[in-house]
């Protein structure tokens, strides 16, 4: 499966079942542009910039977005655009055919907060939509009409709320693929802006 050289820092995310489950499925076809919110080590936009050459990833982790960087650098990837910050406000005013994002969906108590960057890849907050929410209310406005959504998310966060979320926006939402984990699904969910 593992085809790509990564290079791994302690305070990135290193890719596990969730990154993967998203990078089998991407449904990208060439030309399109692609946006990866929190693109972490940046292996799943690695399996991207096979399918398509126009793609930007944002992290709000500066060490994910140096990581990111070694890592394309590493396997000879030169069309990805990196850019630091947090969910879209590094693409302000910018509209993309497909956006990716394995959001961090673990449900999180106040004393499990980590007081380090790491943090940012797991900590969905209470309930684990914190971010989820953020992003589905700003996503609609960065997405081309016909274009997609592929989401990453647990069965802790909330699948139903996400997909009646989507609804409400006027995406038409499915769960595409999952994967059942200890106490958990890691779902992929798609949503169609039509």
């Amino acid at each position: 499966m593992q085809d790509f050289k990564i290079n791994i820092d302690d305070n990135v995310y290193i890719p596990a079942e969730d990154s993967y489950l998203l990078a089998d499925n991407l449904e990208i076809k060439q030309g399109q542009s692609v946006l990866e919110i929190g693109t972490g080590s940046g292996i799943v936009a690695m399996y991207a910039s096979r399918l398509t050459d126009n793609i930007t990833v944002t992290d709000i982790n500066f060490d994910a977005c140096e990581l990111a960087r070694k890592n394309f650098e590493d396997n000879g990837i030169e069309n990805i655009e990196i850019l630091f910050g947090n969910l879209f406000e590094p693409v302000k005013n910018r509209k993309f055919d497909v956006i990716l994002f394995n959001t961090p969906y673990l449900p999180t108590e106040e004393d499990e907060v980590l007081d380090d960057t790491i943090n940012y890849a797991f900590d969905g907050g209470l309930n684990g939509r914190k971010v989820i929410n953020l992003f589905l209310n700003e996503v609609g406005n960065h997405l081309n009409d016909n274009g997609i959504v592929q989401i990453i998310q647990s069965s802790l966060s909330g699948n139903e709320e996400t997909l009646e979320k989507l609804d409400q926006l006027g995406f038409v939402s499915e769960i595409a693929a999952k994967e059942h984990f200890f106490f958990e699904d890691i779902t992929l969910i798609n949503a169609y802006k039509i």
